[in-house]
């Protein structure tokens, strides 16, 4: 009969434990509320936050991460010998420096939301695509999407014309009107289905659109996939579950 594991002995060699899952922050000062990936209540399991300073919002969307590669592999090295067994980050458009993570790392990476893209397409029936929100459709660039493997013709509309939400966080305020912003997430949504009625499924690229999720799917009746499902999934792997057997 093998032998128990022991599970008060976790690996080795970190300064925090009890904590799997790693986020890299961006560099950021506007509101965080309960459902966004930056607010340490939204989880159900304990996180590592490390803030990448000087990568703000604006610089990762509307400049494309210039210069911020090495600070995010720097960053990356330093939350794993904190404790992380897996990397999450708080901006979808950091999908570009997914391999660049991983490989300095040495763990699995969760860089981008969109990565969820190709396999809630795979849950859909024939002719039902995926459909994405993001928080500025001009700044999404075949880069953006072939880094984590997202087809080339996914339906993206983005809230960059909207009231309050694209502003608030690319310009980095320190205030947010979150009915505003609420609406401009609806808005996004009935304009995707409206343009693209073969979407079944949305997934929304920002972090930040985690607290409208609902709203959207009780809107509309579809399944919402945010950064905060994709992560719950990708710590269900680093921390699996124990049962009673």
């Amino acid at each position: 009969m093998a032998n128990k594991i022991n599970e008060s002995a976790p690996r080795p060699g970190k300064t925090v434990y009890g904590a799997s899952l790693g986020i890299l922050v961006l560099d950021t000062k506007f509101p965080r509320i309960h459902g966004d990936i930056g607010n340490a209540e939204t989880w159900p399991f304990p996180v590592i936050y490390k803030v990448v300073e000087g990568a703000t919002s604006d610089k990762v969307v509307r400049k494309g991460a210039l210069g911020l590669r090495e600070d995010f592999k720097k960053a990356a090295k330093e939350i794993v010998s904190m404790g992380a067994d897996g990397i999450g980050t708080t901006c979808g458009f950091l999908s570009l420096f997914q391999d660049d993570i991983s490989e300095a790392a040495g763990v699995p990476v969760a860089s981008s939301s969109l990565m969820q893209i190709p396999w809630v397409q795979s849950t859909l029936p024939p002719g039902g695509q995926v459909g994405v929100i993001t928080i500025s459709k001009e700044s999404v660039t075949p880069k953006h999407l072939e880094a984590v493997g997202v087809p080339l013709d996914t339906p993206i509309v983005g809230t960059e014309g909207g009231k309050a939400f694209t502003t608030s966080v690319l310009d980095d305020g320190d205030y947010m009107n979150f009915e505003l912003a609420r609406e401009d997430l609806l808005g996004a949504a009935q304009k995707l289905l409206t343009d693209y009625p073969s979407v079944k499924a949305i997934v929304l690229e920002c972090t930040n659109m985690g607290p409208f999720s609902r709203d959207i799917n009780l809107t509309f009746g579809l399944p919402v996939f945010d950064v905060v499902s994709y992560l719950t999934w990708f710590h269900a792997g680093l921390r699996p579950r124990r049962y009673q057997i």
